[in-house]
C-alpha cells in the first residue's frame, strides 16, 4: 500500500478526521485571543483535552460514534467561539461564571453581532457542511460509508489517553499560581483553563472581619492623616447630582476634529470647575451597573463577576445612607428596565428612597438600544429634581445617561456633527458622533437645572462609566484613528482613562493631575458635604485632600494589575515578568511600580470581597 493511501485510509478515522479539525479551530481561537504565539504551544496544550475526549468516545461508544464525535466537536467550538467573543468584548478569557450572564446578552446583542468579524464564523464552517450533508437524505448513506468506524487499538488508545492526560496536567500544575489570566490561559490552554476554572472553584479564605479596619486600608493605599481638610464642609447642606456619562472616555475632552468641537459642554464644565484628568474606571462584567455600585459604596466589583450578582443581597453602607442620615432626599433615574443586571435589589441595598425606570416613569418614548435617548432622560428628571428641592430638604439624585452605548450605531436623524470621511462607518466615528450627541443632551440638562435654581445649589459630579473603546475590539482601521487622536498609540492607560468633573459652591476651577478611580467618588463628596466617614469602612480616598494613591484594576486588566501615580502595572505570570505603562513616556527606562505596590493592591482587594461578604444579610421584601 503507498504512503498516500496509507494517509488517506488513516483520515478516514474519526479520531484522525475530527483532529484535523479542532487543530484549525485552535488555531483560529488563538490567533484571535493571544499575540505573539508560539507555533507549538497551541497543538501541546489544546490537543491533549481534544484527545482525552476522543479516546472516551472511542472506548464506551459502538454505536452512533460519529453523533458522538459531531457533539463533541460542537461544544469545544462553543467554548472557542465563546472565548474569542468574551475576549473582544472585556480583554478577558470567558469562564462558567459567565453563564449567569445569558439573560443579559440579549439586551445586548448588537454589541455582540458588532464584535463579530467575518472570518470569526469560519469555526463553524465544518458543522455547516455537515449539517447541509445531514439533512439531504440522499447523501447520508454516502457520508457514513466516508468513515472507517473500526477504532484504533485498545493499547493505542489507551498509550494515547495517558500521554494527553499527563500533557493536561503538566500544563495546568506549574500554571495554576499565575496571576495574569490572560497568561494563564495561553500557558494552560484555553480548555484546560476552562476545566481548572470549574473544579478549582473554592471559597477564597476571608480576612476575619474584625481585622479589617480602616487604618489599615489607609495604611495599604498610603493614605495620610489630615488634621484640617481642604474643602471640608465647602457645599454643607448642598443638593449632590451625580450625573453618570455611558462610555465616555477622557480623549475626548477638547478633542477636535477637523477644527469641530465634539464635546463642547463637557469643554466649558473642565474649564469651570474641578477637572481630574487621571482618573480610571473600576468597573468589570456589570459595566454601567458596577460603576454605580462602586460609586455609591466605595468598594470594589467582586472577582468574577457583576457586583449586582450578590453583593445586593447584602446590609450595603452607602452613599445614600450616609446622606440619609443627614437629611436626604434620594432618587436614581435611569431610561431602562430596573430589573436589567438586577438593580432592584442593587437599588434597595444602597439605600436610594426610589427609583425611576423605563417601565415607571420614562415610558419608551425616543428609544435607542434599549431605552429612550438621553434628551428624555433629562427632559423628565429636571422637573423632578425641582420638586425634590422644592421641599426645602437636601436631595441626592443619581442620573444615568445611556444613549452613547456600544455599538454607537446611533440613527444619523440624530448627529450633531458631521464627520470626515475617513471617520464614516466605523466604530470609532460612531462613537465620537454618539458622544457628540450625549454631550448635546447634556448641555440641555445643565441649562434646565440653571434655569430652576438648581445647579447653584448644588453639588455636581459627572464622570464616565467605562471605557468605550477597547483595544481588542479595534480593527486596524480603527487602532490608526485613535493613533490619530492621540498622536501616538492607543494604549491601556488610554482605554481605562475616564473624566471626572466636580462642580461645587466655594470651590476654585482647577485641573488635578493626582489619580483616582471611581472608589474615590464617594470620600470625595462627603468632604465637600461636610459629611465624616469616621464609622463607614471604604476603600476610596479624598481626591482633594491626598496627593498619592493605589488603585487595584480588575476584569478588563489582568488580576494583579494596579495603577500608582506614575504608571499602570500589569503583572505577567508573576511580577516579576509584568509589564509597566508610565504615564510620562520619556520614564519608561525607570522603575515606576514596585512589587509592594503590588502586594498591597492584591490585599486591598481581597479585604474588600472579605468585606463585603461578611456583612449581614439584607432582609429581602417582595416586589
Amino acid at each position: 500500500m503507498s504512503l498516500l493511501s496509507r494517509i488517506r485510509r488513516l483520515s478516514t478515522k474519526p479520531f484522525v478526521f475530527f483532529s484535523i479539525i479542532m487543530i484549525l479551530k485552535i488555531y483560529l481561537s488563538w490567533l484571535s485571543i493571544f499575540d505573539g504565539i508560539q507555533p507549538w504551544r497551541p497543538l501541546l496544550t489544546e490537543i491533549p483535552f481534544v484527545w482525552i475526549i476522543f479516546c472516551l468516545i472511542e472506548w464506551f461508544s459502538s454505536k452512533r460514534k460519529i453523533g458522538l464525535y459531531l457533539t463533541a466537536n460542537l461544544l469545544v467550538t462553543a467554548i472557542f467561539f465563546a472565548a474569542i467573543m468574551y475576549h473582544k468584548y472585556y480583554g478577558v478569557i470567558v469562564t462558567y461564571h459567565a453563564l449567569e450572564q445569558v439573560n443579559q446578552v440579549t439586551a445586548v446583542k448588537n454589541s455582540v453581532f458588532s464584535l463579530l468579524a467575518p472570518y470569526y464564523l469560519l469555526i463553524f464552517l465544518d458543522i455547516i457542511v455537515i449539517g447541509f450533508v445531514a439533512f439531504r437524505k440522499k447523501r447520508v448513506p454516502r457520508a457514513k460509508s466516508y468513515f472507517n468506524l473500526k477504532g484504533f487499538r485498545t493499547g493505542i488508545v489507551a498509550g494515547i489517553f495517558a500521554l494527553s492526560l499527563t500533557l493536561c496536567i503538566f500544563n495546568i500544575w506549574p500554571n495554576r499560581a499565575s496571576m495574569n489570566e490572560i497568561k494563564q490561559a495561553q500557558q494552560m490552554g484555553i480548555l484546560n483553563y476552562e476545566t481548572y476554572a470549574i473544579f478549582s472553584n473554592k471559597k477564597e479564605e476571608l480576612v476575619d472581619k474584625n481585622a479589617i479596619t480602616q487604618s489599615k486600608i489607609d495604611q495599604l493605599k498610603g493614605v495620610k492623616t489630615v488634621q484640617n481638610p481642604a474643602y471640608f464642609g465647602t457645599a454643607k447642606g448642598k443638593n449632590l447630582i451625580i450625573i453618570q456619562m455611558e462610555s465616555f472616555q477622557n480623549f475626548l475632552i477638547n478633542l477636535k476634529i477637523d477644527g469641530q468641537e465634539i464635546t463642547p459642554n463637557m469643554n466649558a464644565l473642565v474649564k469651570d470647575n474641578l477637572y481630574f484628568k487621571h482618573f480610571y474606571q473600576m468597573v468589570g462584567q456589570g459595566n454601567t451597573s458596577d460603576a454605580e455600585f462602586v460609586v455609591n459604596t466605595s468598594y470594589y466589583i467582586p472577582y468574577n463577576e457583576a457586583a449586582t450578582q450578590n453583593y445586593p443581597y447584602k446590609e450595603l453602607p452607602s452613599l445614600p445612607k450616609l446622606l440619609a442620615a443627614q437629611g436626604y432626599d434620594t432618587a436614581t433615574f435611569h431610561t431602562n428596565v430596573v430589573d436589567f443586571w438586577n438593580r432592584r435589589e442593587l437599588y434597595a441595598a444602597v439605600g436610594f428612597d426610589r427609583f425611576y425606570d423605563q417601565d415607571n416613569f420614562f415610558g419608551k418614548e425616543g428609544t435607542v438600544f434599549f431605552g429612550p435617548v438621553d434628551e428624555v432622560l433629562y427632559q423628565k428628571t429636571a422637573p423632578e429634581l425641582e420638586k425634590m428641592q422644592q421641599t426645602g430638604n437636601p436631595f441626592y439624585s443619581q442620573v444615568i445617561s445611556m444613549t452613547a452605548h456600544h455599538p454607537f450605531t446611533m440613527p444619523h436623524e440624530m448627529d450633531r456633527i458631521t464627520l470626515p470621511e475617513r471617520f464614516q462607518d466605523n466604530m470609532v466615528g460612531d462613537y465620537i458622533r454618539s458622544q457628540n450627541y450625549a454631550d448635546y443632551a447634556l448641555g440641555l440638562f445643565i441649562d434646565d437645572l440653571k434655569q430652576k435654581g438648581i445647579w447653584d445649589n448644588s453639588v455636581v459630579v459627572i464622570y464616565g462609566d467605562h471605557l468605550g473603546l477597547p483595544i481588542y475590539s479595534l480593527d486596524k482601521q480603527g487602532l490608526e484613528l485613535m493613533n490619530e487622536i492621540y498622536g501616538r498609540d492607543y494604549g491601556y492607560i488610554d482605554m481605562i482613562n475616564i473624566p471626572l468633573i466636580i462642580s461645587a459652591p466655594g470651590v476654585t476651577p482647577t485641573v488635578l493631575d493626582n489619580v483616582g478611580g471611581q472608589v474615590d467618588i464617594l470620600p470625595t463628596v462627603a468632604n465637600l458635604l461636610g459629611v465624616p466617614l469616621n464609622n463607614q469602612i471604604h476603600f476610596g480616598q479624598d481626591l482633594l485632600n491626598q496627593s498619592t494613591n493605589l488603585l487595584p484594576q480588575r476584569y478588563y486588566l489582568p488580576s494583579g494589575s494596579f495603577l500608582n501615580d506614575k504608571a499602570l502595572f500589569i503583572p505577567g505570570a508573576w511580577y516579576d515578568d509584568g509589564t509597566q505603562y508610565p504615564f510620562a513616556p520619556d520614564s519608561v527606562k525607570q522603575a515606576v511600580t514596585t512589587e509592594s505596590e503590588y502586594n498591597r493592591a492584591l490585599e486591598l482587594l481581597k479585604l474588600s470581597d472579605s468585606y463585603v461578604q461578611q456583612l449581614p444579610d439584607r432582609a429581602l421584601e417582595e416586589k
